[in-house]
């Protein structure tokens, strides 16, 4: 057994398919990680059932019996008090500093809720976000919000800039991230009123802020590289991410349609089979599963609830990645000396 091991909680309720898919997420995520140590929240009957096919997991898992569950469909509203779901009781295991990092494929809202709830937000922080890593024609860029603030202020957004800033630093080892607002043009005077405001904060803050601000991106350059962390509202975000998921699925669907379609084509697979087999390597979904919630006293990390057994280890190694690197602490250390209200306040009283 490791020395000090890794800690990380999970909600083995959560997602489709649960708790199948999550033990075979364990089973994975323990072989590439033996100084992880899981907390399993989850039905003890079911959850006991799936370990068995893996008895490695005896060594580095104790399941953890919680009566209930949050579903789909479930308001975020109607479970942030009930104590006794396997969500709510594997974050509040990270809360009481049994767990480090705490991972779930349930329901989003509900996630966010009881995180925010029972982790709290860092002292500085208005809004947490979500955030996820994703793959450019170069290498990964960070993206946040993807949902959790339908609205924001230029002061969210600016935060958000802040927080991918560092993640883009820490878990992809970029020294001097550039950071970009996504934005329907290049043009200063493009966008709504907050989203100017937080350019021109980012601007002329960008020393302070310890943030390399190249401006404004459009969504046609998000897969091009043009920047390392791209900051959006959660509305937009989200929009923005599903439409890249959609169009990556449509490229794919569209070749294989052309090839069968094409008896000709046939011919010239075998030359293309590298290349095919690079591009479906940076395009599988599954290498970018774990959205985090970033801005919070404490790890939250959301897998996609549809996630097979690979995908959900992703997450769990997503999330072991920013617990080694301590990444909560060091958002707390980059925000330290820095005010954004009051940034904002003062370029507020220079233009008038």
């Amino acid at each position: 057994m490791s020395e000090n091991p890794l800690f990380i909680s999970v909600d083995a309720m959560g997602g489709d398919n649960s708790p199948r898919i999550v033990v075979e997420g364990l089973a994975i995520a323990a072989r590439k990680n033996p100084d992880i140590r899981f907390l399993v929240y989850g039905d003890f009957e079911q959850v006991s059932a799936e370990f068995r096919k893996f008895p490695h997991l005896s060594k580095v898992c104790e399941i953890r019996h919680s009566p209930e569950m949050v579903h789909n469909e479930d308001k975020p509203s109607q479970v942030i008090r009930n104590k006794n779901t396997s969500m709510y009781q594997a974050i509040e295991a990270v809360k009481k500093g049994e767990a480090q990092a705490v991972v779930s494929a349930g329901n989003t809202g509900a996630l966010m809720a009881i995180s925010k709830m029972l982790l709290k937000t860092i002292q500085k922080i208005l809004r947490p976000a979500i955030v996820s890593i994703m793959p450019h024609r170069y290498g990964k860029y960070v993206m946040l919000d993807l949902g959790a603030n339908s609205e924001c202020t230029a002061v969210n957004l600016a935060e958000f800039a802040v927080m991918g800033n560092v993640l883009a630093k820490h878990a992809l080892s970029i020294e001097n991230p550039k950071v970009a607002l996504l934005n329907i043009g290049s043009e200063e005077m493009k966008g709504r009123e907050e989203i100017r405001h937080a350019s021109q904060m980012l601007k002329e803050a960008s020393a302070d802020l310890n943030v390399d601000f190249v401006g404004y991106i459009e969504p046609h350059d998000i897969p091009f590289g043009k920047a390392d962390v791209i900051v959006a509202d959660g509305f937009t975000g989200n929009v923005a991410l599903k439409s890249i998921e959609g169009t990556a699925k449509f490229a794919a669907a569209l070749l294989k349609d052309s090839v069968k379609k094409s008896p000709i084509s046939w011919f010239g697979l075998p030359f293309l089979y590298f290349a095919a087999k690079r591009i479906k390597k940076i395009m599988n979904p599954k290498l970018y599963n774990g959205a985090m919630f970033v801005g919070l006293n404490g790890l939250s990390v959301k897998s996609h609830g549809g996630a097979d057994g690979f995908s959900f280890s992703v997450a769990i190694n997503n999330a072991a990645l920013l617990v080694r690197q301590d990444f909560v602490s060091t958002i707390k250390e980059e925000l330290e000396d820095i005010d954004l209200e009051e940034i904002s306040q003062d370029m507020f009283y220079d233009v008038l």
